[in-house]
């Protein structure tokens, strides 16, 4: 069952395992990623570790869709450096949690999700596993975990628990804006 976004103000969701629990010792910032291969993903990740490595004054956190093996395999091949949790969650329970479920194909593959796939690969090299079929030679890691109807999001997270900022994918393109986050910590 898929619970309601948080809203800014409210308590931060307890994870029932204690795999996120709050409060905490530090400021979080807490991202749910799309599927391992998915450009956005991929993007979205690679910010997350900037970020992570100009503020460790904060607690990153990325969650992701696959197990441990596919995540830590999916990260490895995604590279960087960085000082962010990883947690697995295969299961989508902690997406839910936070409210994010599962999306419309207008959402995954609307005519702009395309377009910023295109621009993405070309821009940065990011192409995911759709690299292929965009007729580029680079391709990045596979898609090997989740599933491409599955809601993104990013939120931040006050020591005390209560959620600071709070974004949730309107598109499989839409990446965070970290620096927007920063600015309500």
């Amino acid at each position: 069952e898929v619970g309601s976004v948080p809203e800014v103000g409210d308590r931060a969701p307890r994870s029932s395992d204690g795999r996120i629990a709050f409060p905490s010792a530090k400021l979080v910032l807490l991202v749910f990623l799309r599927h391992c291969g998915c450009p956005f993903a991929e993007k979205t990740f690679r910010s997350l570790t900037k970020f992570s490595t100009k503020h460790p004054e904060i607690q990153c956190i990325a969650v992701s869709q696959g197990s441990p093996a596919e995540t830590d395999k999916w990260i490895a091949e995604t590279g960087g450096e960085w000082n962010v949790e990883v947690i697995p969650d295969e299961r989508r329970e902690l997406f839910a949690q936070w409210g994010l479920g599962l999306t419309s194909t207008w959402h995954a593959m609307n005519p702009w999700v395309w377009y910023q796939t295109y621009r993405l690969g070309k821009g940065e090299g990011i192409w995911g596993s759709s690299g292929a079929s965009l007729g580029s030679a680079v391709s990045g890691p596979p898609r090997e975990a989740g599933t491409m109807w599955q809601m993104s999001g990013a939120f931040a997270v006050e020591a005390n628990g209560s959620v600071a900022w709070s974004h949730v994918a309107r598109a499989a393109s839409d990446v965070p804006d970290f620096a927007e986050a920063l600015k309500t910590l």
